[in-house]
């Protein structure tokens, strides 16, 4: 059939603009994020990469810098067996397990106390909310100052109270008992990461519902049925989230045993696993040894991770 003079024929297309939608387009933006973020990289390659690789490098070999002749021979992982034959390593370890336990069980006893009032509906909420903060706002190493200022036994304030309510009949070295010094520790950090555990577990109960608590009401359940059977179940994926993340604070504490002790005293009461490292590499320099027991500590925290992470994960699956 012939074609009728006045049929159009179908324009040609322009040729396709190799702008932002095209092949050459899409690899050009692909190189510029590579390029933008080869700044960033280069940082994290030089601050953590590096640093990382160097101290595992630095645990196989023997290193003293009180021997500096010796040089830096390797020696493989006689660093890691070496550790477990100390007691003092086993000692830290079983020091660190005690702070741990024992300070996340009270933080996550007295954020939940707290996250319940705070989530209540009453005059001056919000500035109770405010005022907790405060604690966590504190520098770790200003928080140890404030905290030997309170437990001094001439003028701090906890003797005085203690004394005044007759608790105390004379003032007491907190810091000199080998059972005491450990505990107020552990009240002095709790006092600081408490403020840190409520507001997550507050911020855990805004979704649920009130309706749930209502239905409860009418079925006539108490307060305390209604918290352990609609706010704590429901409420389980973020405590277990808080204690993951302050199981791996508690167990790398330093800061705050070296401000209110400064060895780790008395007779290596609070001597945790980071002083034991800190006292091995910095004072000893034993540089390769201290190297492997940071690594050892940092196979400790991802073993406590992938522990989590697993229970998390049937958290939420059921």
């Amino acid at each position: 059939m012939a074609q009728s003079p006045l049929t159009l024929k179908p324009s040609p297309s322009p040729p396709r603009e190799r702008g932002l939608g095209g092949r050459k387009g899409e690899l050009s933006e692909r190189a510029l994020g590579l390029f933008m973020l080869a700044p960033m990289a280069i940082v994290l390659l030089l601050v953590i990469a590096y640093p990382l690789a160097d101290s595992f490098w630095l645990s196989l070999h023997r290193m003293n810098l009180t021997r500096p002749e010796q040089g830096t021979p390797f020696i493989g992982l006689e660093n890691y067996l070496f550790a477990f034959r100390q007691p003092a390593f086993w000692y830290s370890i079983e020091r660190t397990l005690y702070f741990t336990l024992v300070s996340v069980a009270l933080e996550l006893a007295l954020g939940l106390l707290f996250a319940v009032l705070l989530n209540e509906m009453f005059r001056g909420n919000l500035l109770a909310r405010l005022a907790m903060i405060f604690p966590w706002a504190l520098l770790t190493v200003a928080n140890g100052v404030l905290w030997a200022w309170i437990l001094n036994p001439s003028y701090g304030v906890l003797n005085a109270l203690l004394m005044w309510i007759g608790v105390l009949q004379e003032p007491k070295q907190w810091l000199s008992d080998t059972f005491w010094t450990m505990n107020v520790i552990i009240l002095a950090d709790a006092w600081k990461t408490v403020p840190n555990m409520t507001l997550l577990l507050l911020a855990g109960m805004q979704p649920i519902s009130h309706d749930l608590f209502e239905a409860a009401e009418v079925d006539g359940a108490s307060h305390w049925q209604k918290f352990t059977r609609i706010t704590l179940p429901l409420l389980r994926p973020v405590i277990l989230v808080s204690v993951a993340l302050r199981t791996i604070g508690a167990f790398r504490v330093f800061d705050i045993i070296y401000v209110l002790t400064g060895n780790g005293g008395p007779a290596d009461s609070t001597k945790v696993i980071s002083f034991y490292n800190y006292d091995q590499a910095f004072r000893f320099l034993y540089f390769g040894y201290g190297a492997a027991i940071s690594w050892l500590i940092t196979a400790f925290m991802l073993i406590l991770i992938v522990i989590y992470v697993r229970l998390l994960r049937t958290e939420v699956v059921q």
